[in-house]
């Protein structure tokens, strides 16, 4: 497969072994870079590095009601809701040009986390059942490409299914520049 036949996907840059976590780590996931980059090309990103966040730096979590959370800073409680906000609308907008076919989201990021991200309330209690804000930002923006977490392309079926859905963006593409169809 050529490299401009690849299927463009988005993958967390800690994933692919860059060393962008709060810490200075990584999570780099084998699969991913061994075995997945050989057939599609991945495009990292790392919403805490990209909107500006040093490496290191301090943790953060997500706070407050589920459904719009704030994003803080753990031991300072500084809030950095409006800057990751306002990066991810600006970051989804240059992910347009990418023409991505979809997205492989670390788990549990109160950046990238896709489903049940803690959230914790005023008394400190956490529950799982958060989306990190530029996942949020991401899935709305592009609501009809496939998105995944790391840890469930572990599921056999899980992993084929996402690939088999990764497939159809592009093919939807290639038919609307040989002119075989029309966009609504």
């Amino acid at each position: 497969m050529e490299m401009e036949d690849k299927i463009r996907i988005g993958v967390s840059a800690c994933l692919l072994g860059q060393k962008v976590r709060f810490d200075g780590g990584h999570k780099h996931d084998r699969y991913l870079t061994d075995t997945l980059s050989k057939y599609l090309d991945l495009v990292p990103v790392c919403p805490e590095v990209e909107a500006g966040f040093p490496i290191p730096r301090e943790t953060f979590r997500l706070i407050g009601d589920p459904q719009n959370p704030r994003l803080v800073t753990s031991h300072s409680n500084v809030d950095h809701t409006d800057l990751m906000l306002n990066w991810a609308k600006k970051r989804v907008l240059e992910l347009e040009k990418e023409n991505l076919c979809g997205f492989i989201f670390k788990s549990n990021s109160p950046s990238s986390g896709l489903m049940r991200v803690k959230v914790y309330n005023l008394n400190g209690a956490s529950e799982k059942n958060g989306v990190g804000l530029f996942a949020r930002i991401f899935i709305q923006h592009f609501p009809l490409l496939p998105v995944e977490e790391e840890w469930r392309l572990n599921d056999p079926e899980l992993r084929e299914a996402f690939i088999e859905q990764i497939f159809t963006p592009k093919r939807w593409r290639e038919m609307l520049a040989q002119g075989q169809m029309k966009p609504t």
